[in-house]
C-alpha cells in the first residue's frame, strides 16, 4: 500500500487558468474602488449639508438675537399698529359669552329651525324658533327676523357640538312686557285680554304677551269658563309681580270703569256683537248695550241685517244706563242729521255724531228748563225763578208774580 504521503502527493486539485484568475481579481478591485468612491461622495455630500445647516442655524441665531435685542431696547420702533390701536380693536370686536349677557348681532341666514346671527364671535350664534318671540310662531320671519336685521339678544346656552352660542329674543321681550304691565297698572288702564284657558279658580288671559290669571270673583259676566274661551274681555291689573311671576287681573274693575263713563247723551264707539230680531247687541268698551230696532233709524227697518253686520264698528249714543241691572240702551236714530241717513248714508251719521249728540243734549236741557218753568208757574210763592242756564234762582223783576206764561214760550222740539 502506498504511504499516506504518497497518496496525498498524488492528489491533484483542479487547475485554474490564468485568464480566469485575472478576471476575478479585476472584478474585485473595481467593485472595491466603486464602493470607496460612493462612500467618499456620501461623506462629501453630508459635509456640504452639515455646513449648510450650520450656516442656516447661525443665521437664525443671529436673527433671534437681533430681534431679542430690538424688543428689549426699542419694542415699538418701526411698528405702525400702536398699543392704543390694539385696545381699540379689542373693544370693537370683543364680546361677552357668559350665559345671561346681552349681545348685538346681525341676522345673516334663516331656516325652518331658526336664524343664524353674526355677533363677531369665534363662531356664529343660533336663535331657535321657540326663542324668537313670546308669541307662538312657526317661523322666525313671523317675528320680523330676516337677513340683515340687527337687534339685541341674550345668551342662554352653548352648543356642545360646534361651540356656537344659543341666543334668545323671547327673554328680552318678557322683560319689556313686564315693564309695560307695571306701567299700565300705574296708569290704571283698561285693556283687552284673550281668554286661552280655565281652571277651577278662574280663567287665564293673555295680556301684553304674558299669561295672567282672572279669578272668577273678578269676572262680572254670568258666562261660564267654557263660554269665555277664545273671547276678548276688558281687564285691569290687580297685581304685577315679576319676581313671583304673578299677574292678577280683574274684569269686574274694568267693566265698572267703562260703565262710569257712560253718561246719558254721550257718544261712544262700539262693535256689533250679535243680531237679534228685536235689535243688535253692541260692545262698548267691554259693556254690552242694546241698539233696539226702533232706535236704528227714523225710517222703518224691517231687517236689521240690511243695516248692520256682526263685527261692524259704529258710533252710538247712550240713551239710558241701568247700573243695577247692567243694561245700556243705545241709539243711532238720534244721531241722524236727516231721517233715514242711517240706512242711506251711515258714514255721514258717524261723521256728524258728536254734533248731533250735542244738539240732542241741548234739546233735553231746554225741555228740562221748560219743565222747571212750568212748575214755577204754579208756585210763584217759592220766590224762585229759572235762570238762562236752566238753574233755579231768586225771583226777579222780569218775572211776574203770577208766574210764567208758557204760551209765549217757543214750543220745544221733539226729543
Amino acid at each position: 500500500m502506498a504511504s499516506l504521503a504518497q497518496q496525498i502527493g498524488g492528489l491533484r486539485c483542479p487547475s485554474l487558468s490564468t485568464t480566469h484568475l485575472s478576471r476575478k481579481s479585476s472584478f474585485s478591485y473595481n467593485s472595491i474602488n466603486q464602493t470607496i468612491k460612493r462612500v467618499q461622495t456620501t461623506k462629501a455630500a453630508a459635509a456640504v449639508v452639515s455646513n449648510a445647516q450650520t450656516r442656516e442655524r447661525m443665521k437664525l441665531k443671529e436673527m433671534f438675537e437681533e430681534a431679542y435685542e430690538r424688543c428689549r431696547t426699542a419694542p415699538y420702533e418701526g411698528v405702525a399698529f400702536t398699543v392704543e390701536d390694539f385696545h381699540s380693536a379689542i373693544e370693537k370686536f370683543d364680546y361677552n359669552s357668559e350665559i345671561g349677557s346681552k349681545v348685538k348681532g346681525t341676522v345673516f341666514n334663516v331656516d325652518a329651525n331658526g336664524a343664524y346671527i353674526d355677533i363677531t364671535a369665534k363662531s356664529s350664534a343660533f336663535l331657535p324658533v321657540r326663542e324668537a318671540s313670546i308669541h307662538g310662531i312657526k317661523h322666525v320671519e313671523e317675528a320680523g327676523i330676516v337677513p340683515g336685521m340687527r337687534d339685541e339678544f341674550i345668551i342662554i346656552g352653548e352648543n356642545e357640538h360646534d361651540d356656537s352660542l344659543i341666543l334668545s329674543s323671547r327673554q328680552i321681550q318678557y322683560d319689556l312686557a313686564w315693564e309695560r304691565c307695571r306701567q299700565l297698572q300705574a296708569e290704571d288702564v283698561v285693556l283687552k285680554g284673550k281668554v286661552v284657558g280655565a281652571n277651577k279658580g278662574g280663567v287665564v288671559a293673555i295680556v301684553e304677551g304674558l299669561r295672567g290669571f282672572v279669578p272668577f270673583s273678578q269676572i262680572s259676566s254670568t258666562s261660564n269658563a267654557e263660554e269665555l274661551l277664545e273671547q276678548e274681555i276688558p281687564l285691569k291689573f290687580v297685581e304685577v309681580d315679576e319676581e313671583q311671576s304673578r299677574l292678577i287681573l280683574s274684569n269686574r274693575k274694568a267693566r265698572a270703569d267703562s260703565q262710569a263713563q257712560l253718561g246719558i247723551g254721550s257718544v261712544v264707539t262700539g262693535t256689533v256683537q250679535s243680531l237679534k230680531p228685536y235689535g243688535a247687541f253692541i260692545d262698548i268698551g267691554g259693556v254690552n248695550g242694546l241698539l233696539h230696532v226702533s232706535q236704528i233709524s227714523h225710517d222703518r227697518v224691517s231687517d236689521i241685517a240690511t243695516v248692520l253686520q256682526p263685527g261692524d264698528t259704529l258710533k252710538v249714543m247712550v240713551l239710558s244706563h241701568d247700573r243695577e241691572r247692567g243694561r245700556v240702551s243705545l241709539s243711532t236714530k238720534k244721531l241722524e242729521p236727516t231721517p233715514g241717513d242711517m240706512i242711506r248714508n251711515p258714514k255721514l251719521v258717524f261723521e256728524k255724531a258728536e254734533e248731533m249728540a250735542m244738539t240732542f243734549r241741548q234739546r233735553i236741557a231746554q225741555a228740562e228748563a221748560m219743565a222747571r218753568a212750568d212748575m214755577l208757574r204754579f208756585s210763584p210763592e217759592s220766590g224762585l225763578t229759572l235762570n238762562s242756564d236752566g238753574t233755579l234762582g231768586p225771583l226777579g223783576a222780569d218775572l211776574p208774580a203770577e208766574g210764567l206764561d208758557l204760551n209765549e214760550s217757543p214750543p220745544g222740539e221733539e226729543v
